[in-house]
C-alpha cells in the first residue's frame, strides 16, 4: 500500500490527463531516465500523443512546486532543464530539456518494452495506483452530488426559517400593540 501511495504522489494532472513524468518513472523502474527515454525513442511508433507528450515550459513551471516538494532540495537545484538523452536520476545532472509525461496507456506500453522483474512489478503497482485514483474520483463525484443535495435542502430550510422568523416577528408586533392598548392612559371618567 505504501508503494501505491508513493506512486499516487507522482501522478499529476496535465492537459486533462493523469500522467507520470519520465524521471519519476525512471526512479520507480530503477533505470536511468536517459535509458527510459532512449527506449521510448527507439519505439516511438508505440507512443502516439495520447500515450506520451512533452511538457511546455509553463506546464513544467506550474508543476515545479509539487515536484520539488516530492523530491526534496537536491532535485530543486537540478531542475533547470537537461537533455532527455543524457538525463539520469533526479539530482545527478541539471535539466536542460522539458520532461515527457506518460499517460496510463503510455505506461502500459512501456511495460512491454522494459522487461526486468522490477519493471513488471512496478507496472502492476502503477496500474493499481491509477485504478485507485479513478475510484477516489468516482467517490468524490458522489460526495459532490450529496453536497449539492444538502445545499438545496439548506436553501429550502433558509426560506422556511425566514417565513417562520417573519411570522414570529408579526406575532411579537401584535403582542406589543396589544400591551400598548391595555396600558394606555384612559380618557374620561375613572372610578375611584
Amino acid at each position: 500500500m505504501q508503494i501505491i501511495r508513493s506512486i499516487q504522489n507522482r501522478i499529476y494532472e496535465i492537459r486533462g490527463e493523469r500522467v507520470i513524468l519520465d524521471f519519476d518513472l525512471a526512479v520507480l523502474y530503477e533505470v536511468e531516465t536517459r535509458v527510459l527515454n532512449q527506449t521510448v525513442k527507439r519505439n516511438n511508433k508505440r507512443f502516439p500523443k495520447d500515450f506520451m507528450f512533452q511538457l511546455t515550459r509553463q506546464e513544467f513551471a506550474g508543476l515545479k512546486p509539487q515536484i520539488d516538494q516530492l523530491h526534496g532540495a537536491d532535485f530543486q537545484q537540478n531542475t533547470s532543464m537537461s537533455s532527455q538523452i543524457v538525463m539520469t536520476y533526479p539530482g545527478k545532472r541539471p535539466r536542460t530539456a522539458l520532461p515527457y509525461a506518460f499517460t496510463e496507456q503510455g505506461i502500459a506500453m512501456l511495460s512491454g518494452l522494459l522487461n526486468s522483474d522490477k519493471a513488471i512489478q512496478m507496472n502492476i503497482a502503477i496500474m493499481r495506483a491509477f485504478v485507485e485514483i479513478r475510484r477516489i474520483v468516482l467517490e468524490q463525484g458522489d460526495i459532490r452530488e450529496q453536497l449539492k443535495q444538502i445545499q438545496q435542502h439548506i436553501t429550502e430550510h433558509d426560506v422556511q426559517l425566514s417565513s417562520i422568523y417573519d411570522a414570529i416577528e408579526n406575532l411579537l408586533d401584535e403582542k406589543a400593540a396589544q400591551r400598548k392598548w391595555e396600558h394606555r392612559d384612559r380618557i374620561g371618567f375613572q372610578r375611584p
